[in-house]
């Protein structure tokens, strides 16, 4: 009687979001909604949702903190910018009880943008206070700086 192993190869490990990222990516956000003159909360969590960096604008709108927050954690539970997510979420969207059905922090407005290394989800950065577009550009533009 023989016995058959079969192993798979073990996953590369791919390198955490660090503090130093996320500075990065604060900075970056910050920079580019201080150029464009809008004041903005910047979150980014790591690949576990726990808050890996907080920066608000002394001038950004209190509840920019708080949306801020909500589109880092929905682009992380989703692994989606939550630009992509808007229409999903409309009376006529497929996903249109999703924000109601779960008891968890959720927030479907562009400014959420999931992090990713070598093609793993490693985080994700959330920008409000501005309008949904501008805090999407924020977002991205900060993407692009860390991935220099």
């Amino acid at each position: 009687m023989s016995t058959t192993i079969t192993t798979t190869a073990p996953a590369t490990a791919v390198a955490p979001l660090t503090t130093a990222d996320a500075e990065v990516l604060i900075t970056s956000a910050r920079r580019a909604a201080e150029a464009a003159g809008v004041a903005v909360s910047v979150t980014v969590l790591d690949a576990g949702g726990h808050l890996l960096a907080f920066r608000r604008d002394d001038r950004s709108v209190l509840i920019s903190g708080e949306t801020s927050t909500r589109k880092a954690y929905t682009a992380l539970q989703l692994n989606a910018p939550t630009a992509d997510l808007v229409d999903l979420v409309k009376p006529d969207g497929p996903f249109h009880s999703l924000p109601t059905a779960l008891d968890r922090p959720l927030l479907f407005i562009a400014g959420g943008i999931p992090v990713h290394r070598d093609g793993r989800l490693i985080g994700a950065i959330g920008v409000g206070g501005g309008a949904p577009e501008q805090d999407h550009g924020f977002a991205s533009t900060a993407l692009a700086e860390l991935s220099r």
